[in-house]
């Protein structure tokens, strides 16, 4: 990676693009989380420490935990229970988060990700008629909610790699809540078009004005509920929200919801168990930087590190490898190929991922999705010709040569997320992906009764399992909802390391529901394959498919690379994909990170 090899992007010379609405006739999916503007954002140089996380107030408090020298967990755990506070609409203590840690020597992938409550089955999201229920029709409310692992999770990985007490790590949020905070320009753009919150009277209490109109941008908000929750998880910690009064008072939000009642229990709160995996890695080599290197990310119940092994191993086997950026941006022919070799992963992760305490891998491995010689076979598929059009059908592939009992998952949308990284001074690194699913979440919010105003939402994460569990010929799909099941996942946590001398180099990841997947993929070509610091791969327009249209991001694309793409038989859509990514790479004199301009996030550090 060679940091700033490139002139930061000029926008003014992008938005000449706004007649590319008239190019496409096919309504874009909803994003899981609207946009709300592009601040430009300058990248940050660090020299032994640094923090990038979604919220300025957020990073302030990882930067704390490392200055008092706290570990990369340390400041993680800080940053997540500010976020829970600041950016309520994406993470927090009622949802779930996967984290991936380097130590210097090993690579653990931490999963806290939520499971399905004791008493869901199969046919949890469809309808009287047998037919699958609206997508939100089946989001608000108890139904949705699955028992969240984010608390376990990272008191797992604090007593292995904490080094400042558990209970220094809650004082920013603690003082933030009680203290208040300004509601950020994100968070109220987001607020004023959510009329669903308002159903819940906890969220309408906290969110609303007694007028019932949102509270604006710069409004100082205050959440006393949550700062006593805190106090108490401090205390006694993950027991504290996952039993007693905060678990009866999640139970009874979840189980008491007037129109969408759920089944979670106590028990199952008080069962969940976070779990370490061995990390899901590859090797990816970088045709034009010519250097050889060695990814990590998460297994599944997450897809990401499997697609997007998949998607820069196709793209190795196309004319894609070799093409530059064009005037700093990814021509329309690479996007052609990128498009193909998205569709053949995607084709893949809707047969064949889901838990793996559920459903076994294809050939007995995960990594046979990412075998060399499957990925050859694979990209056969792809035309690689000067004229080559878009495949008309792409096919979920047969690794080691073995069918499988699973019908393909259909298209359904995915949401929400936020997304740290931390290096720390004593050689720690981390790629922490957090969510409670869509923005807000379920839209409700607990608290315990005890006249104080506030609390915390909790998460819809059921919704990423099928709601259809089996195809009409009655075989089943692999993410269908069991009990005790986590569902699928696109977060993509990511580390990036040398091959040939195992040194740390990047740490990255972003949210966006499935497309996660090609923001990170994004990122890492950026910065792996076409020399970019972290901040200009961010910078880069976003892209991708979910197996449909192809979306480009709003007014960041040439006509003429639109047209380029339907010649070849694309179908393209363009609109705001507020990507949330962060990355912090290793430099000759320390870190340089990048934070998402289309987000609030910031890199701090020494």
């Amino acid at each position: 990676m060679r940091p700033l090899l490139l002139a930061p992007l000029r926008l003014a010379t992008l938005l000449a693009a706004t007649s590319l609405c008239l190019l496409a006739c096919t309504s874009p999916p909803p994003q899981p989380e609207g946009a709300s503007g592009w601040v430009h954002k300058p990248g940050w140089a660090t020299h032994t420490y640094a923090v990038a996380a979604a919220n300025p107030l957020a990073t302030q408090a990882g930067q704390q935990m490392l200055q008092k020298g706290g570990s990369a967990v340390d400041a993680a755990i800080a940053v997540q229970m500010v976020l829970a506070l600041v950016e309520p609409q994406s993470s927090g203590l009622g949802g779930g988060a996967f984290l991936l840690h380097f130590d210097g020597h090993r690579t653990q992938a931490f999963d806290g990700r939520e499971s399905a409550p004791s008493g869901a089955t199969p046919g949890l999201f469809l309808g009287p008629n047998g037919k699958p229920m609206a997508f939100n029709d089946a989001v608000v409310g108890g139904r949705s909610v699955g028992v969240p692992g984010t608390l376990r999770m990272l008191a797992l990985a604090h007593r292995q790699h904490g080094r400042l007490p558990w209970s220094a790590l809650f004082e920013p949020a603690i003082r933030l809540a009680t203290m208040g905070f300004a509601i950020s320009p994100r968070m109220a753009t987001l607020l004023a078009d959510e009329p669903a919150l308002k159903a819940d009277p906890v969220a309408a209490a906290y969110f609303f004005n007694p007028h019932g109109q949102p509270w604006p941008a710069g409004h100082v908000l205050r959440n006393p509920e949550l700062a006593a929750v805190l106090t108490d998880i401090a205390q006694r910690g993950p027991d504290a929200l996952m039993t007693g009064a905060v678990a009866r008072s999640i139970t009874s939000a979840v189980q008491h919801h007037s129109s969408n009642p759920g089944t979670l229990s106590e028990h199952d709160l008080a069962t969940y168990s976070a779990v370490v995996r061995e990390p899901l890695c590859f090797d990816y080599h970088a045709p034009i930087e010519q250097r050889d290197y060695r990814l990590c990310g998460m297994p599944p119940p997450s897809s990401g590190a499997i697609a997007i092994g998949q998607i820069l191993g196709l793209l190795n086997h196309t004319p894609a490898a070799t093409l530059p950026l064009q005037s700093g941006l990814p021509s329309g022919d690479w996007l052609h190929f990128y498009t193909e070799a998205s569709r053949l992963a995607f084709a893949d992760r809707a047969q064949f991922v889901a838990d793996p305490d559920f459903v076994q891998p294809p050939a007995g491995d995960w990594n046979s999705l990412l075998d060399p010689n499957y990925l050859a076979e694979r990209a056969g598929r792809i035309d690689n010709s000067p004229a080559a059009k878009a495949m008309p059908f792409a096919p979920a592939g047969q690794p080691g040569g073995l069918s499988v009992g699973y019908a393909p998952m259909p298209d359904q949308v995915e949401h929400g997320t936020s997304h740290i990284s931390v290096v720390d001074a004593y050689g720690n690194a981390l790629a922490m992906t957090t969510t409670i699913e869509g923005g807000w979440g379920a839209h409700l919010m607990v608290n315990r009764g005890q006249g104080l105003v506030g609390g915390f939402l909790l998460n819809n994460e059921l919704t990423d399992f099928s709601f259809q569990p089996f195809d009409a010929s009655g075989k089943p799909i692999a993410n269908r909802v069991e009990p005790g099941k986590r569902p699928r996942s696109s977060m993509s946590p990511t580390l990036v390391f040398d091959k040939a001398t195992g040194q740390l180099l990047a740490s990255t990841g972003s949210p966006g529901g499935a497309f996660i997947i090609h923001f990170t993929a994004k990122t890492l070509v950026g910065m792996l394959n076409w020399g970019l610091n972290a901040q200009q791969a961010i910078n880069l327009p976003n892209f991708g498919t979910l197996g449909g249209p192809l979306m480009l991001e709003d007014s960041r694309f040439a006509p003429a690379t639109v047209l380029a793409l339907q010649a070849r038989g694309h179908t393209v859509v363009q609109a705001p994909l507020p990507s949330g990514l962060q990355a912090i790479e290793r430099t000759e004199t320390g870190y340089f990170g990048g934070a998402d301009p289309r987000r609030e996030g910031v890199v701090l550090g020494d």
